[in-house]
């Protein structure tokens, strides 16, 4: 019989099986293809492929399965203080090393590989999983049954959402641990207070250099984009509770002009997202703060304020107004 992975660089029976897999789902669709179409595919007998896997689905989800078992473990064992510190200390190790495969493929081709409902309804699956063990966690802890299901729910939840977030935004560009940080700090959710976002404002001279940088290398996965007149370009990373906000010079001298009368921008402004820029920008000034330019709407419906603060900092207050 001819060898149909000829050719090919030399992997292991499970990484062979499973390039074989995706190839055919994405060629018939899952329903279509049976488990001896894969191992055909792959050259190797039927019962070989329950060497290592025990169904079609296993091929998609045994990577992730194998991480959550490791975080059900963690949980397990741990027994301090702080079951919300446990929590995060146990699931975030489930992104270290998680390279691009089945699952990432089959997450950003469900529709050709006519995967969409396998897939919600094997997520879910996962969802309980994490679920029963970071509610089992918390209980354990002393917190009430409800409460300990509910954030279960939400790190269920929050795990599966990275990984589908990862895959679609290129799961061989940016690494996972991003964003289950990210995940993992919505379920946290943030201390309450007058300041909701810090925002660093930079001024990149050469755009793309510093894009690549922060972006592909740095790992900072990118939120926002836009452009506007005269070649201005501003691109958004997150970096957790915070964004780092990349800006070519016509784009700073195109917010300098709508958020100020005559002013330039510091190579570095720190923005910071309140819930009443006017009254922020009065506290501010009775404390010692310089108005550099009041607040004022713009086209983009926020109202912003710029002040220079202590340590020379320029600062630049902004409330974002309800969409019309």
């Amino acid at each position: 019989m001819t060898d149909q992975r000829a050719g090919r660089p030399k992997s292991s029976s499970r990484e062979v099986l499973a390039e074989a897999a995706c190839e055919l789902f994405l060629e018939r669709g899952f329903p279509a293809t049976t488990i001896a179409d894969i191992a055909t595919r792959a050259g190797v007998s039927r019962s070989s492929f329950f060497n290592y896997f025990s169904s079609k689905s296993d091929i998609l989800w045994s990577g992730l399965d194998g991480r959550i078992a490791d975080v059900e473990r963690r949980l397990l064992s741990s027994d301090g203080v702080d079951a919300g510190a446990d929590v995060r200390a146990a699931v975030l190790p489930l992104a270290d090393g998680f390279a691009p495969d089945s699952l990432a493929l089959a997450l950003v081709n469900a529709g050709p590989m006519q995967l969409l409902e396998e897939l919600q309804r094997e997520a879910a699956v996962r969802r309980s999983r994490l679920a029963a063990a970071v509610s089992d966690r918390f209980v354990r802890a002393g917190t009430d049954r409800l409460a300990a299901e509910v954030r279960g729910a939400a790190w269920g939840g929050a795990v599966l959402a990275a990984v589908e977030a990862w895959a679609r935004d290129g799961a061989g560009r940016t690494a996972l641990d991003g964003f289950l940080i990210r995940a993992a700090d919505v379920v946290a959710g943030g201390p309450e207070g007058p300041v909701r976002q810090l925002r660093v404002v930079a001024r990149a001279e050469d755009f793309d250099e510093a894009l690549a940088f922060y972006r592909d290398v740095v790992g900072m996965p990118q939120s926002e984009a836009y452009e506007a007149e005269g070649g201005a370009r501003v691109v958004i990373l997150d970096a957790g509770r915070a964004t780092l906000e990349l800006s070519n010079p016509a784009q700073i001298a195109f917010i300098d002009a709508v958020e100020t009368d005559g002013g330039e921008s510091d190579p570095i402004r720190i923005a910071l997202e309140v819930g009443d820029t006017v009254a922020m920008t009065d506290r501010l000034e009775a404390v010692g703060a310089v108005v550099e330019a009041p607040a004022r709407q713009t086209p983009w419906r926020s109202v912003n304020a710029r002040l220079r603060g202590p340590a020379g900092l320029q600062l630049t207050l902004f409330q974002e107004l309800d969409p019309r």
